[in-house]
Formats: structure tokens, sequence, C-alpha cells
């Protein structure tokens, strides 16, 4: 059996207030549980701790997270083939709380780096976990697991870029000063959106979101030029409709607006206009839906990939247990042939050797996998 150990827990078997217990801080728990369990990987984050070792110090695992006051109900354990599944579907987000999500690939990386400067991993962790990442980054190009906005604030900037093509300079207004407004902003400037108007009731809120994104502050009676000098509104603002049909100036680019407030705040009819293009939350959670939708169709094809990346690693690791004993065997071959074949030159007798010894090391890795076949 494939000696890789994994005792954890996540989102789906415990709650906020028991993960919150489990995190693992480089300072003083990390140390305490190598300790006790080496070697080790361990990945923590806001959604789970999973502990990856060799060794079998399963109950010494357990225990550990036990005495940070996690129930063993909230802990799961797999081992040889099945932890290695495991943390192949986290790479690849398969087990994320939003699936598909590509921030997980980085923590693993980050896992097996840590491990690294603790000098806990050995042979068989660094391959599982460097093939994780690899995997993770397959799954991602191979299909849509990754694709496709899944929450609000990307997917309203997702259908701005729909509209334009390219964000790049497009100017900006934000009615409202509130978290989601901040949100998409620092959505919009990744994407390269220039200047920046910040509309709000109170002129002193308005200056402090514009201060952090070098925009500029405007009262609530400049929203009739915002809209003109604008290519994306983001409405938020408190209040109800502040953006009416006859408020929208005529121009000849197309305004596009998002209305995340609650009670909106641009009347339906502004949608109508030939050269807005009007979202509002139910539009954004329609998105949000489809594309979550889609990436769970996905999950079966990155399942599929999975199993081929599994077969993989065996080869590997059949080598990886034997590679002694094929470094003998050919030793052993070369020599018979330098006796059967004394006059052939070094390139024939490492070609033929190589044809002799192939069945054998087949033979040894098959039974390094399968001893009792």
């Amino acid at each position: 059996m494939l000696p890789l150990f994994l005792v954890g827990l996540s989102h789906k078997t415990a709650p906020l207030e028991v993960r919150e217990k489990a995190v693992l801080d480089p300072a003083v728990r990390l140390p305490a549980l190598l300790d006790q369990v080496r070697p080790l990987v361990a990945l923590s984050t806001c959604n789970r701790t999973e502990l990856y070792f060799t060794g079998g110090r399963v109950e010494r695992a357990v225990g550990f997270l036990r005495s940070l006051g996690v129930g063993e109900e909230h802990l799961y354990v797999r081992e040889g083939l099945d932890a290695l599944r495991h943390l192949y579907r986290v790479a690849a987000g398969l087990d994320s709380l939003v699936v598909g999500e590509s921030q997980i690939l980085g923590q693993v990386r980050e896992a097996l780096f840590q491990a690294r400067r603790w000098r806990s991993t050995d042979a068989l962790l660094e391959k599982a976990f460097l093939t994780a990442v690899a995997f993770g980054k397959r799954a991602r190009s191979e299909t849509l697991i990754g694709q496709g906005a899944v929450s609000v604030a990307y997917a309203a900037v997702d259908l701005a870029q729909a509209v334009y093509g390219d964000l790049t300079g497009l100017s900006v207004a934000v009615l409202g000063a509130g978290e989601m407004a901040q949100l998409l902003l620092v959505h919009l400037r990744a994407r390269g959106v220039g200047r920046v108007l910040v509309v709000n009731r109170s002129l002193e809120k308005a200056e402090e979101l514009a201060r952090r994104h070098g925009g500029e502050a405007w009262p609530l009676e400049g929203l009739g030029e915002a809209l003109r000098r604008a290519d994306i509104v983001v409405a938020s603002a408190g209040g109800g409709l502040l953006v009416r049909p006859e408020q929208v100036p005529k121009r000849e680019r197309p305004l596009f607006l998002i209305d995340i407030a609650l009670p909106r705040n641009v009347h339906p009819g502004v949608g109508r206009l030939p050269y807005v293009y009007l979202y509002n939350l139910d539009d954004l959670e329609r998105v949000v839906r489809e594309n979550l939708r889609r990436r769970q169709k996905e999950a079966g094809r990155v399942e599929a990939l999975l199993e081929d990346q599994v077969s993989d690693f065996l080869e590997w690791y059949a080598g990886h247990r034997v590679r002694e004993a094929i470094r003998r065997l050919k030793e052993e071959v070369l020599l018979e042939l330098k006796k059967e074949l004394p006059t052939a030159d070094p390139l024939t007798l490492h070609k033929e050797a190589g044809r002799r010894a192939h069945p054998r090391i087949l033979e040894l890795k098959r039974r390094a996998l399968w001893p009792s076949g």
C-alpha cells in the first residue's frame, strides 16, 4: 500500500467555529505538530486544515487536532491512494466551497514550500504535492472547471468586459461607498479602468473611497455630470431610485450600469435606452448560477483526468520503491552480456542489457505495487 496518510477537517465536515480552532500558525502550533508527526506537509486555510504525512502516525495526528478542540466527529482519515486522490481533488478545486476556485492551488504549493523550510518532507510527500500542483494546473487548462465568474462582483466585471472588450482607460462612476461598491472598484481597477468618480450623499465618505483608488469625490448633486463622463456606473447607494431615464444624457458610446443596490438605484426604464446596458442583482446571480452549473458539469472531466494522474504516480512510486533493485539488476545483466559477448561494443551491450532487463524490471515494479498478486 502507498504509505501516504491524511488527517483533516474542512468546510464539509466542520463549521467555521471549529475550523478556526485548527488553524496552524507557523510560530507555535506547526513546530509543536512537527515534534509529533514527521515527515509532514500541513495545508491550513480558512476552509480546511489537512495533515499529509508518511510513517503511519495517524493516532498522533488525530490527537494533536483533538488537543486544539476539534471533535473527532469533524475529522476524516484517508490512507494510501484515497489520501492521494483527495490531495489531487483539493488542488483541482473539486473539494472547494466554490468548485474550481483557483486560490487553493497556490495554497497547496505554499504548503509544500513551508514544509521544505521546516525540512519536514520526504521523497513521497514531495512527489505527491508536486504532482498535485501540476494536476491542478492541468485541470484548469484542459477543462472549464475554473472558468466563469462565481461571485456577483466578478460576474459584473466580466459582463462589463463582454460589452467593451477591453476596460483599459475607461471611466467608472461609483454611486455609494459601501462594501460591494468597493469590491467592484478593486476588480475594475485590476482590469485597467482609468478615471474613478465616487458619488455619494456623504462627501466625506466619497473622499475616503476616492483617495483609496486615486479617484475624484463628487456630491450627489453632480450625478448627472458623472453619468455623462462615465463608461461604467456601479450603483450601490442606499435610499432607492437615483437614476431615471430622463437623467441619462444621450451618447454615442455605450453606458454600462450595474445596479447592486436594494432597493434598486436605477429605474428599469433606463435599460430600455438604446445606448445603455443595465444589469441588476438578479441578472448577476443568474450568471453566477449558470457558471456554477457549468463548473459542476466539468467536474466529471476532471475526475477522469485525475485517474490518469494517479496511474502516473503509481508508475513513479513503483520505480521509486525498487530503484536500488533495478540498478543491481541492470548491473547483473550487463556483466552477463560482457561474458557472452566479449567483443561487443559498449553501445550494443547497453542496448541489449536494456532489452533483457525490461521484463524483469516490470515484474519488480508490479510486485512493489501488488506484493501479494
